[in-house]
């Protein structure tokens, strides 16, 4: 239970424990460490820590119990694709711990250095063959715990979502619901559910998301490209992972609405072609932005509530600004 004070991973009992289990397991597999071992990420929903050895740096990362199946899932999908996916050394499923080796250099430093996004053509292949590949082991990754949002489920889970007026956050910031655009929403909850029924109606196959997929999450080591967090995966539309792809284009470049996001969509959306032509796919492209905005906000709103009360309000703004861009979004 993480105190109000402190994050489960700032308390001295549980780094002494996480120490003397990275240890346990670099002994088991021969490797010796060769520095010290550091802290250098720490966010209410995970961290991670960087292990020298003898034989390079490794990580280990806990995660928070909303995100809990994080590790089986890593794991699940390093056994699945292991070219795809980092080399785990070790993986408890019950604490929601891992060790892996360094993946190598994030995909961002390339993209800001080179100011392109060339790299980008290999990556998406590889992730779309990964979602499509997955599509018959849906019910394994359910099994490990992966968030379930596929369509038929989003509804109800919208309609608790809205309810909750507090964490709306009423008039008081910029990029908050308005009195009038959560009356909106409230409103809309039989669109969205025929929102949900006409994405459906397409027939892509629901499978794995990775909601944070974005530039930083994907690595490049020995000319391999290598995915990494995989916390806020879920089962639903493969197309949900666009919005936070093509924003990340933009974020890398330093633009907005950036030509090169529309370039990435395109070069996703072609490896769906033999389901609708490339101009009906970004029709679909739309229908699924404004519905994945919604799963956005309840990923944020399942996290946030696990926080610790003085940590809450740095990141509840997550929450109503998804439904703001669910509301203001046109097909």
């Amino acid at each position: 239970m993480m105190s109000d004070k402190l994050l489960l991973w700032e308390q001295p009992d549980w780094q002494a424990e996480v120490r003397l289990w990275i240890r346990s397991a670099l002994h088991s597999n021969d490797l010796q460490l060769v520095g010290e071992i550091e802290q250098p990420h720490i966010r209410p929903w995970s961290t991670v820590m960087s292990v020298p050895t003898n034989e390079g740096m490794f990580y280990f990362k806990a995660s928070a119990a909303a995100f809990a199946h994080e590790p089986a899932l890593t794991d699940y999908l390093a056994r699945f694709r292991p070219e795809l996916f980092p080399e785990l050394l070790a993986v408890d499923t019950t604490r929601h711990w891992m060790l892996m080796r360094d993946a190598g250099t994030p995909l961002r430093q390339f993209i800001r250095s080179e100011k392109s996004i060339a790299r980008w053509q290999n990556v998406v292949p590889l992730y779309v063959n990964l979602q499509k590949d997955l599509t018959p082991h849906v019910d394994d990754l359910l099994a490990l715990g992966v968030m379930d949002r596929r369509l038929g489920k989003l509804s109800a889970l919208f309609e608790t979502l809205i309810a909750d007026e507090p964490s709306m956050l009423l008039d008081t910031e910029e990029d908050s619901l308005t009195t009038e655009e959560y009356a909106r929403v409230r409103k809309s909850v039989p669109e969205f559910t025929r929102m949900c029924e006409r994405l459906a109606s397409f027939r892509i196959p629901e499978t794995i998301h990775h909601d944070d997929f974005h530039d930083a999450n994907i690595f490049v080591r020995d000319g391999k490209v290598i995915f990494t967090d995989w916390g806020e995966s879920a089962v639903t539309h493969p197309f949900f992972t666009l919005i936070v792809m093509m924003r990340s284009v933009d974020n890398s470049l330093g633009a907005d609405f950036s030509p090169e996001s529309e370039l990435l969509r395109d070069m996703y959306l072609t490896e769906w072609t033999s389901y609708a032509p490339l101009a009906e796919l970004r029709s679909v492209l739309k229908l699924a932005q404004r519905i994945g905005y919604v799963n956005r906000a309840l990923t944020w709103k399942m996290s946030i509530d696990q926080m610790p009360e003085t940590m809450k309000s740095e990141y509840a703004i997550a929450v109503p600004s998804y439904l703001k861009d669910f509301i203001n979004a046109t097909e």
